[in-house]
Order: C-alpha cells, then sequence, then structure tokens
C-alpha cells in the first residue's frame, strides 16, 4: 500500500501565475504524512498550512555579501489555519504582511545551529505573505567569491548550494523535500555581472534596472523540492552544445569546458530512451569555479559542476551522467525526507551508470561499477557501527556514500534477479507512476511489491527486498561487477609489489579510474625511496588532475613524506570540493604532530577559498577536543 497522502482540502490548486513555455503551473503535488515522511529536520506542519509557490525580488549585495528584497508565498492551509511555520536559518527579517500590505505577526523560535529556527506566522485568513529581509553575510548556502578566488580574477562571484537544509539561510519556506513548491524570481545584480538560476531563464540578457544594476527573471512551473532553487552570479558565458543543451561558465573556462562535455546533449538522449521523457525543458551545465564543495549539484534545468571533472580526457563526464539523471531521480521522484536520501542517489548511480554504459560501453560502464563495489566495501568496514549502514535510517543519511553505493547496488542487484527488460520497464513506469511526487522507502517497496513483483512469493524471498532497504550490512545476494580492464590494473599492482621498477609502468592511456585504482591499490606502507620514485616517474606532485593529486597526497601523507608538502600547500587552496579535499585533511590529522600543524597552517589560508559547509566540515576536523 502506498503511504497515505493528506486530504483533499491541502490538495486544491492555489492561485498562480500564468502558463510559461515549460508547460502549465503545476497543481500542487501531495504531501506524505506518514509517520515515516515526517522530516524532523524542518519545523513545517504542511499538513495545517503548506507553500505551494515563492516569488523572489531580490538583490545580490555583493559588498555586503548579503541578499535583500522580498519573498511572496503562496499558501494553501485547512480552512481553520491560522498561522504557518517556516525554516528561517538566521535571516534578517524586517517585516512580513499579507499580499495588501497589512502587517502580521511573527515570531522566530529557539535556533538549533544546525536546523535553524521556527519561523511562524500569524497568517489568519491570508492565503499569500510578502516578507521583506535579508539573508546574513555567513548565509550558509551561499559563496560570496573575491574575484580572487574566481577563474578570471577580475569580477566578483556568488553561488548557492541549497541540499540538504541550506536555502533556509536565504529563502523564507518550508525547506523540506517533501514539500514541493513552484517559484519565480528577479535577481538583480551589478550591470557588469550575469545571473542564472535553476529555472526557466525568462530574460537572458537581463533588463537595465537602477544605474549600475541589471534584473533578470527566472520560472519554475513545475513543482520542486526547495534544495534546488539555484543561484549564481558572475562573469558568465555561454555557448551551446546543441538545441537544447549548452554550457556557462567563466570566459577563460568556457571553450575547454564545452568540449570536455560535448556529449551532453547525447546524455540527455540516452537517458530518455531509458526512463522517459526529459521534463525539464533545457539541460545545461554550469562549471563553477573550484571553491564548489560537490562534483555536481542536479539543480533543474541547469546542473552546477565542479571544474576538477574537467580534465581533458571525458574520464569523468559520469558526473555530468549523475546529474543528468537525478531529473528523474531526485528532482522528479524526490525523498520524502533526508532519511531516505539512498531513494534519491541510490537511483541516480544505478542510472548514471546506465547512461555511461549506453554512450560509452559496457567495459567503461564495468569500471565504474567495479570502483564503486570498492566504495561500498571501504564505508561498510570503516562505518562506526552497524546502524549506520542501513539505507533508510538517520536524517542526516547513511555512513560515508553508503546511499550512493549501497542503494545502487540494490538496484543492480533486482535488475540482475528479474532481468533488464522487465527492471527497466519497471522503472520507467514508477517514474511516471510518482512524477514530482515525494516518496517514501516504505512506498518504494510498496510500489514495487505491487507493479514488478505482484505475489510471486519465490522472487519476494530472493530479492530480500527488507533486509536491503532496513537491514544493516550487506545482504549475501549483492551483486558486483568486475571490470576487465581494472583487472589489467590489478596484475599492473602485483608486478610492482613484486619488485618491478615503477618507470617499467605504462600510464600514457591510463583514465582517471585507472590511476586511483592503481594508486589507491598500493600498500599504505611505502618507504621514502619508493615515493620518490613513484613522484618521479609518474608526475605525481604536480599533477593537474585533482583525483590523481588527491589519492597521492594521501598515500603520501600517510607516510609523512616531507618532499610532498610543498604539494600539499599548493593543491588545497585551490580545490573545494569536498571529495578530494577532505580525505587530505583527514590524511594530515591522523598523522598528529607532524600533519596537524601543516594542515592548519594551509588552512588558514585556503579557508577564504572554501564554501561554508567545507570550512564547518575542517574546522570540526581540526579543532581540538574539549
Amino acid at each position: 500500500m502506498r503511504p497515505p497522502f493528506v486530504t483533499s482540502a491541502l490538495l486544491i490548486a492555489s492561485g498562480m501565475s500564468a502558463p510559461t513555455a515549460i508547460a502549465a503551473p503545476d497543481a500542487p503535488s501531495p504531501i506524505l504524512i506518514s509517520p515515516d515522511a515526517k522530516d524532523v529536520l524542518s519545523y513545517a506542519r504542511p499538513e495545517i498550512a503548506r507553500v505551494t509557490h515563492v516569488d523572489l525580488d531580490l538583490t545580490a549585495d555583493f559588498k555586503a555579501h548579503v541578499m535583500r528584497g522580498t519573498a511572496m508565498l503562496d499558501i494553501l492551509a485547512r480552512p481553520d489555519a491560522r498561522e504557518i511555520i517556516l525554516d528561517d536559518k538566521d535571516l534578517i527579517i524586517s517585516r512580513i504582511t499579507d499580499a495588501r500590505g497589512h502587517p502580521l505577526k511573527w515570531s522566530v523560535g529557539a535556533s538549533d545551529d544546525y536546523k535553524g529556527a521556527p519561523l511562524t506566522i500569524a497568517i489568519g485568513s491570508a492565503r499569500r505573505i510578502v516578507i521583506t529581509y535579508r539573508s546574513d553575510p555567513k548565509a550558509r548556502a551561499l559563496g560570496w567569491l573575491a574575484p580572487a578566488l574566481t577563474a578570471g580574477k577580475k569580477k566578483p562571484y556568488l553561488f548557492s548550494q541549497g541540499e540538504s537544509i541550506n536555502n533556509r539561510s536565504w529563502i523564507p519556506t518550508q525547506d523540506s523535500p517533501g514539500i514541493r513548491q513552484s517559484w519565480s524570481a528577479k535577481i538583480t545584480v551589478p550591470s557588469d555581472l550575469v545571473a542564472t538560476m535553476s529555472a526557466e531563464r525568462l530574460t537572458p540578457s537581463g533588463i537595465p534596472a537602477a544605474r549600475g544594476w541589471r534584473s533578470y527573471r527566472f520560472r519554475m512551473d513545475h513543482n520542486v523540492p526547495p534544495y534546488l532553487i539555484a543561484l549564481a552570479v558572475g562573469d558568465l558565458r555561454f555557448q551551446a552544445i546543441d538545441a537544447r543543451s549548452g554550457i556557462y561558465s567563466e570566459p577563460g573556462v568556457l571553450a575547454k569546458a564545452a568540449a570536455e562535455l560535448s556529449d551532453t546533449g547525447k546524455m540527455v538522449t540516452a537517458a530518455e530512451s531509458l526512463y522517459g521523457k526529459y521534463r525539464w525543458g533545457r539541460y545545461d551545465v554550469l562549471v563553477l569555479p573550484p571553491s564548489f564543495p560537490f562534483g555536481g549539484m542536479e539543480n533543474p534545468t541547469l546542473t552546477f559542476a565542479t571544474p576538477t571533472i574537467i580534465t581533458g580526457d571525458k574520464s569523468n563526464v559520469d558526473v555530468i551522467a549523475h546529474e543528468l539523471a537525478h531529473s528523474w531521480s531526485g528532482n522528479l521522484v524526490t525523498n520524502a525526507t533526508w532519511s531516505d536520501s539512498w531513494l534519491n542517489e541510490g537511483f541516480t548511480t544505478y542510472f548514471e551508470n546506465r547512461i555511461d554504459e549506453a554512450l560509452y560501453g559496457k567495459e567503461r560502464a564495468a569500471t565504474l561499477a567495479d570502483l564503486s563495489w570498492d566504495d561500498l566495501q571501504r564505508d561498510l568496514k570503516a562505518a562506526p557501527d552497524a546502524k549506520a549502514t542501513r539505507l533508510h535510517g538517520d536524517p542526516e543519511g547513511v555512513y560515508g556514500e553508503l546511499d550512493y553505493t549501497k542503494g545502487s547496488t540494490f538496484l543492480r542487484t533486482i535488475e540482475y534477479t528479474v532481468g533488464r527488460a522487465r527492471w527497466d520497464a519497471y522503472l520507467r513506469s514508477y517514474f511516471d507512476r510518482h512524477a514530482f511526487q515525494p516518496q517514501t522507502t516504505a512506498g518504494f517497496l510498496s510500489d514495487l511489491r505491487a507493479n514488478l513483483i505482484k505475489g510471486d512469493q519465490a522472487l519476494e524471498a530472493k530479492l530480500q527486498l527488507d533486509q536491503w532497504a532496513y537491514g544493516t550490512g550487506l545482504p549475501d545476494n549483492a551483486v558486483r561487477v568486475r571490470s576487465a580492464t581494472l583487472a589489467k590494473i590489478d596484475q599492473t599492482l602485483a608486478s610492482v609489489a613484486a619488485g618491478a621498477p615503477i618507470s617499467s609502468v605504462d600510464t600514457s592511456h591510463w583514465s582517471t579510474q585507472e590511476w586511483l585504482r592503481f594508486l589507491n591499490g598500493l600498500p599504505r606502507q611505502q618507504s621514502a625511496e619508493r615515493l620518490a620514485e613513484l613522484d618521479r616517474s609518474l608526475g605525481l606532485s604536480a599533477s593537474s588532475n585533482a583525483y590523481i593529486r588527491s589519492a597521492w597526497l594521501v598515500l603520501a601523507i600517510g607516510n609523512r613524506y616531507e618532499p610532498a608538502v610543498p604539494s600539499i600547500a599548493q593543491y588545497l587552496p585551490s580545490v573545494g570540493r569536498g571529495l578530494l579535499i577532505l580525505p587530505v585533511y583527514a590524511a594530515l590529522k591522523a598523522q598528529g604532530d607532524w600533519g596537524l600543524p601543516i594542515a592548519r597552517k594551509v588552512y588558514a589560508t585556503a579557508r577564504q577559498g572554501y564554501h561554508p559547509t567545507i570550512d564547518a566540515a575542517i574546522d570540526k576536523m581540526l579543532t581540538p577536543k574539549r
């Protein structure tokens, strides 16, 4: 049985703006009210009153590092509702009124360092309210970059990162993935900068505003989880790839980025052939400055991507395949709470691999899946306790990358058990049935049983669904994919372990994935002489590939290899992606009296170029426990 929805009283359409080029505005998406759909990271009570549409009118103040202006919210509420509760993280609110300008009473409750505070507004009979406010200069979602921290070094830059609950630091709304909302925005920026957002771009060239300012308008008529509202402002240019896809970046990066990501349009076509129509209009990619904390962020119509994937050989474009796949899993069908983040990331990691196979062949997909298996084993071993390995569990998700790797292995196991054709037909229909709706683990399993298993008790027992979803560790029916490419790297590792000189290793045609298999497969204990040979023969300390450099530095630090310190000092301030720098900081911390002073010295300089979420992670890592 599917989890229950709220009563029809909260599902009627609210008054929204006129139809756009994407589609007529969606009717409000349902709200799940089963116990497992309660979002403990939000103060909202959507079963009483919920936000259905957000209209922003904001100015980016680069001097003060704040977004200031208004947010107009459309509300759907029970007839007896007299208040609405929003999520607030350090917003500075000056007034709240109804649509006619009449003041409304409001209060901010006790604040939690992570969750923020409840913003309670006495709405009475009002079903549209206007909040005048500004963000805090240290808003967790916003990265304000000085010119020196950009690729061009001449103009400032701003980008937002909403996942998972960061957008409440610059948008007053109900910041829960289960409360989907449509939205629109007018963003005013200095006239020498360009604004873009994760929506239909109504004024791509902007409209002159006050002297020295320019306004850009955006509209998203589909209901999306609020963490997917995203903004970037900078010295941006655009290059088309095909009729519905292209690349945004700073001018000096554009040609190289467009060449690296030239298969983006083909990826969209491949994804559609697998699991149905792409429903978001355009699919563009924004390549950000190095301080972007993730590999990519699946903001609708506009994936935000790290420049670390631009390595010249297309070996890391699987990141784009992953973010594109989120257009179905995550953006179209969304985990109702972050306790079920695997419904987002596990599905997407599986789908990403299928896109890779369709475009680049089975062996490329097998290589990526085999490496993912390595990551799965790593996190299962390192998890602090068994509970941290459950797919459905903690509101902050499972340990490490298990929501990605264990989740995708679960789906691959279903595929291998029932057959690809049957599985693909089911998954395509699943996305259609639940489009623009939230989902829980229980809801997915119920749908799976109703539409795939259909009472087949032998198949039910073979799949071990409940063990996968709610159990710890890895079920014994897990399917592993093995790569012939990586098997050759394993042979090279064996040869090196037997004493073969590093100079005999031919890396001329290695992909990033082969490099990682080799570097991570080397014994963790190495002599200074062997490390020097590795560096001298393979040029590791000077590698321009951020993945290779990170893996090398972790190995070098683990052996207190002093000649690598200059490379550490150069590398850490130049990359902001958590996946690549947090392991380096952690390795330094693990080396105590040798590594901690290096980490703190480098971080003192590098900190200004990191996103606030990365700052917080490193601060916690390097701060002595009291």
